[in-house]
C-alpha cells in the first residue's frame, strides 16, 4: 500500500469506520534515522486507532524507529515480513526475511523491549513456489518467543523472483487453510488473515476461524464497504452517514489542509475516488475530483461541481 495510506487516506477512511485499526504505508527505517521524521510520522489524532509499519532489518534501527512511533503517539508498531517488491529485497527486509527468522526475532525483541505498545509482524505463508507449512510454523514459532503476539498473514506465497508486486498478489495460490491450521497450532496468538477478501461475507467466516481481518486494496477501491462495518463487527447502530456527508467533511479537511500546510486539494481526494464506485455518474464525479484545472476552487465549489455533473447523467 506504498503512497496509498497516506495520513489524508486514514482520515478518509476513520470518517467511514471508527473503530477498525489502521495502517501506515510502509515507513523504512532509513527514511527515519535519515530523512525527514515530520513528514513520515505526522498524522491527525482522529485516526486513532492506527498503527505505523516499519521495513528495516537492523534490530538498533527498529528499536530507535519504535520509540519515535511510540514518541509520535502511534497503537502498534508493525515489521513488515510480506512485501516482495525487489527495491525492498535490495534493503534486506520485506519477505525476504522470511527465511531468516531468527533475525527477525532478534528485531521483534528489541522493538519490544524499547517500547511499551504492541509489536506485531505481518508476512506471507512462505516464499517462492514451496508451499510447505511447515516453513510458516517454524517462522511464527520462533518470532512469538520474542515477544510478538500478533500476526498478519498474507495468505499467498512471495515469489521473490519472476512476478512483479502485482502478480505476486494474483498468481501464488490462496492458502486460508495454512492460516486456520496456525491458529489451531498457536490457539494463544492473535492471528489475522490478509489477501483476497472483498465482501462482509468473506470477513464473517474467517472471523469464525481466526481473531481478526487485515483489508487492503479492496477497502481502497471500495471504501463505502468500510461504512458498514461498525455495525457489522463492531456491534454499534448504524450512525446514519451518507456518502455525501463523507465527502462534506473531507472537502472541510481538504481546506484545514490547504489552510495549514499549504496541502493541493487533489493530494486528498485522489484517495476518496471510489467512494460513489457503483452508482450511477461516478465516472463523472470522479473526473470532477480529478480535473486539476479545478485546483484554485474551494473544495466546497469542486462538490458541487461534481453534484451537478452527477445530476446530468441521471
Amino acid at each position: 500500500m506504498m503512497d496509498w495510506t497516506d495520513r489524508h487516506c486514514r482520515y478518509f477512511h476513520r470518517l467511514l469506520t471508527r473503530h477498525a485499526l489502521l495502517y501506515t504505508e510502509m515507513v523504512t527505517t532509513g527514511a527515519l534515522v535519515h530523512g525527514d521524521v515530520p513528514r513520515h510520522l505526522d498524522f491527525s489524532s482522529e485516526e486513532h486507532p492506527v498503527a505505523l509499519q516499519l521495513g528495516g532489518s537492523d534490530a538498533a534501527d527498529l528499536a530507535h524507529c519504535a520509540r519515535l512511533g511510540q514518541q509520535w503517539g502511534y497503537d502498534e508498531i508493525n515489521l513488515n515480513c510480506g512485501c516482495p517488491s525487489e527495491r525492498v529485497q535490495r534493503g534486506s527486509f520485506g519477505a525476504c526475511l522470511m527465511a531468516e527468522p531468527q533475525l527477525v526475532a532478534g528485531c521483534v525483541k528489541a522493538m519490544v523491549d524499547a517500547v511499551d505498545i504492541p509489536v506485531t509482524v505481518k508476512h506471507r505463508v512462505g516464499i517462492d513456489k514451496a508451499e510447505s507449512y511447515e516453513f510458516m510454523r517454524d517462522f511464527v514459532g520462533a518470532v512469538s518467543e520474542a515477544g510478538c503476539g500478533t500476526f498478519l498473514i498474507h495468505a499467498r506465497n512471495a515469489w521473490l523472483k519472476g512476478l512483479s508486486p502485482k502478480e505476486n498478489r494474483e498468481v501464488p495460490p490462496l492458502r486460508y487453510d495454512f492460516v486456520h491450521r496456525l491458529k489451531r497450532d498457536f490457539p494463544h496468538l492473535n492471528i489475522a488473515i490478509n489477501g483476497g477478501i472483498t465482501t462482509t461475507l468473506q470477513v464473517t467466516g474467517q472471523l469464525l476461524e481466526l481473531d481478526g481481518v487485515m483489508v487492503g486494496r479492496e477497502a481502497y477501491h471500495n471504501p463505502w464497504w468500510l461504512a458498514s462495518w461498525d455495525s457489522e463487527f463492531f456491534g454499534e447502530a448504524d450512525d446514519g452517514k451518507t456518502r455525501e456527508s463523507v465527502e462534506a467533511q473531507m472537502c472541510d479537511y481538504m481546506a484545514r489542509e490547504a489552510a495549514a500546510r499549504g496541502t493541493p486539494w487533489s493530494a486528498v481526494a485522489r484517495h476518496m475516488l471510489g467512494l460513489r464506485n457503483g452508482l450511477p455518474g461516478a465516472r463523472r464525479w470522479r473526473q470532477v475530483w480529478s480535473d486539476h484545472k479545478l485546483k484554485a476552487m474551494h473544495p466546497r465549489d469542486v462538490m458541487a461541481l461534481a453534484h451537478d455533473a452527477v445530476e446530468q447523467v441521471a
